[in-house]
């Protein structure tokens, strides 16, 4: 299973306090993994090498790239504010997109298809799987996208999106 895999999660932090921004969302994925009854696992490329609450954008920027060389897949965690933000998301989704990674959106709000007032327009037709953000579509979205992923023509921009049937299979 592709999850099994090291995955960096990219999300608009702010200043990483509990309900700041979306870092509650990024917290609510880490609580799932630790719930035995929810089936949800991912291995998170921000436990390696954590960073000080002082720590320089030249340092922080380095940190990160030492995580990226570690995931093989990444999921961007999309909010209100998620498209405005200029401090490290797009710089996060560059780097990404440089190292050919697999790309899950995941919209805080439920939506499950692209919605350009809200995702950066970096991911627009790069070839990202769009969900909502709910444990089973992301964990579905981990073990079978990256292989899909890596089959697809890069030439051919588009923003997918799993079916209704899909989301229906996994009883949501």
């Amino acid at each position: 299973m592709s999850y099994k895999n090291k995955t960096y999660v990219i999300f608009d932090a702010g200043n990483g306090k509990v309900g700041d921004k979306d870092i509650c969302f990024y917290r609510t994925m880490t609580m799932w993994k630790q719930n035995e009854k929810i089936d949800f696992n991912f291995h998170d490329a921000h436990d390696y090498n954590n960073l000080t609450p002082k720590a320089q954008e030249v340092q922080i920027k380095k940190k990160l790239r030492e995580r990226f060389s570690n995931a093989k897949q990444v999921v961007v965690l999309v909010g209100e504010n998620t498209k405005s933000n200029n401090t490290y998301v797009l710089w996060e989704l560059e780097i990404a997109q440089k190292l050919n990674l697999p790309i899950v959106v995941a919209y805080v709000n439920g939506s499950r298809v692209f919605k350009k007032a809200l995702c950066p327009s970096i991911l627009d037709g790069a070839n990202c799987i769009h969900v909502s953000f709910q444990a089973k579509i992301i964990k579905h979205a981990l073990d079978k996208f990256p292989s899909s992923y890596a089959l697809k023509d890069k030439k051919i921009k588009k923003n997918w999106i799993y079916g209704a049937d899909i989301y229906k299979e996994l009883g949501l």
